[in-house]
């Protein structure tokens, strides 16, 4: 009987220690993704919030790089298309009082 009790106590003290070790960890986790840095390329990341709210007030046009086959398969609404190969030929249709949101995939 007393091998049991101790078999329990020590178990309920594992499952307490391994979820406070999984908190910490994952509190740890979280913070260290919200303070994370600007990506190495200096390339400012937006999430889809962030687009939305933009494309509401008129603020950003969204320019699709993929392939043709690619944009008809489906994409971001009022995206237009230009090929990433072909950006230098389109430079002139891109606006300059906009934030410019590409994306590939």
């Amino acid at each position: 009987m007393r091998f049991i009790f101790s078999f329990f106590t020590v178990a309920i003290f594992a499952v307490a220690a391994l979820t406070a070790c999984n908190s910490a960890e994952m509190k740890k986790a979280t913070t260290a993704a919200q303070n994370a840095p600007t990506p190495s390329d200096g390339v400012r990341r937006i999430t889809v919030a962030e687009l939305k709210a933009m494309l509401d007030n008129n603020e950003a046009v969204v320019i699709d790089v993929r392939n043709e086959a690619s944009y008809n398969a489906g994409h971001i609404k009022g995206a237009k298309l230009i090929p990433e190969a072909d950006i230098l030929k389109h430079l002139d249709e891109l606006p300059r009082d906009k934030t410019i949101v590409t994306y590939c995939s």
